[in-house]
């Protein structure tokens, strides 16, 4: 999978993400996907604006979470997800990319 793949999985996944007023920045090599969960609909985009949480991370791992072979504890704590603001954000990942 490549950035824009993965971009194109939450441009599709994205009806599906329900409104929490939250938003979520992920910041990959190879840019950012900003959600935006605030409105009605969720909005995603390429912007790279402050976000209520911040995940940090690669495209590999993203995969790994979501084919399974990647613990997302487990990644947290050996620094390959690294997470900034509120956790729960955070924790809605994997069902995002699923």
């Amino acid at each position: 999978m490549n950035f824009d793949q993965l971009y194109e999985v939450f441009q599709q996944q994205g009806q599906k993400i329900p409104a929490t007023g939250k938003t979520l920045k992920l910041v990959l090599e190879e840019g950012p996907i900003f959600i935006d969960m605030s409105g009605e609909a969720t909005e995603i985009s390429k912007s790279d604006r402050e976000a209520d949480c911040t995940v940090s991370t690669t495209i590999d791992t993203l995969q790994g979470l979501k084919d399974g072979s990647v613990n997302p504890m487990m990644a947290v704590m050996t620094g390959k997800i690294k997470v900034k603001g509120d956790m729960s954000i955070a924790l809605k990942l994997q069902s995002m990319i699923a």
